[in-house]
């Protein structure tokens, strides 16, 4: 037993009443302000108007927020959610003792990214921006958001991985009273946050050292996809089904969903060395100068 990890982290960060802040709230936002931050510099190096930049990043953590949500309610519990519909919405849930405050207790990423795609199609037709210009930026700064995310993950002992006899891994005690305590697990959530947290330093040095800002369009998009979807799909499968419904599958409901993901990002990154093709916002930073 000395050999592996034991986790036993508090969940809850503090408590005012009945609201309660965990460590995933505060990792999540904090991830979110490193990649505003980040994404905020690169645009302002390439002279985009810092207003039209501060809209974007407004409205894309909105549109990533509702994507986990509804990605998580849709794609892992909707047998729960379409019976409970306002918890979809309202960070509260119903308990005998009343409603709670809980956070949204259950994000999905696959519904963050499908949001994230969605919004950036929109806003891009609207400003006349190119599309993997943009998303290009938005997938150097995104990585470092993950790893917060997964890391957050690791401190509420969810998402957790199979029983393995490795000496990394983790007994969950924080899961005392079910049977996912007391054996040591794969740190799924520390696997998934390495792999982000490379790519985001990866993309840095390629964006500011290797290309200067100058990325043909579609390559960081195309090496995020292909990166993080692959990880993940290998990653599921050291990973504990995370609903009733994956038992006995080949393939859970993580797997399938990230592969129409790899397809996406080797056809961007097949278009980036096939086309070469560099874009600058002046067309968007034209448009804010006449409105």
């Amino acid at each position: 037993m000395l050999a592996y990890i034991t986790w036993n982290v508090d969940p809850i960060l503090f408590e005012l009443g009945n609201v309660r802040v965990g460590w995933y709230g505060l990792l999540l936002a904090s991830g979110f302000l490193l990649a505003y931050l980040l994404f905020q510099k690169m645009l302002s190096k390439e002279g985009f108007p810092q207003q039209l930049t501060d809209r974007f990043a407004i409205y894309t953590i909105l549109w990533t927020v509702v994507g986990l949500r509804l990605g998580h309610c849709l794609f892992y519990d909707w047998a729960y959610f379409q019976h409970h519909l306002l918890e979809i919405f309202i960070p509260f849930t119903q308990t005998p003792q009343g409603w709670q405050f809980t956070g949204y207790a259950g994000l999905a990423s696959h519904g963050g990214v499908i949001a994230i795609i969605l919004f950036v199609v929109y806003f891009a037709y609207k400003y006349k921006i190119n599309i993997l210009w943009l998303l290009d930026r938005l997938a150097i700064a995104v990585p470092i958001a993950a790893a917060f995310v997964r890391c957050g993950n690791l401190m509420n002992s969810e998402i957790i991985g199979v029983i393995t006899d490795k000496p990394w891994g983790f007994i969950f005690m924080q899961l005392q009273g079910s049977d996912e305590c007391c054996e040591p697990r794969h740190p799924t959530q520390l696997y998934e946050a390495f792999v982000y947290f490379s790519l985001f330093l990866f993309h840095l040095w390629y964006y500011f050292k290797h290309t200067k800002g100058k990325i043909y369009a579609g390559r960081t998009t195309g090496i995020l996809l292909i990166v993080i979807f692959t990880a993940r799909f290998f990653i599921e499968f050291v990973k504990k089904e995370q609903v009733d419904f994956e038992v006995g599958m080949t393939l859970n409901m993580g797997q399938w969903l990230s592969i129409p993901f790899i397809i996406l990002g080797i056809f961007c990154l097949y278009y980036s060395y096939k086309k070469k093709l560099l874009f600058v916002p002046k067309q968007a930073i034209d448009n804010q100068k006449k409105s």
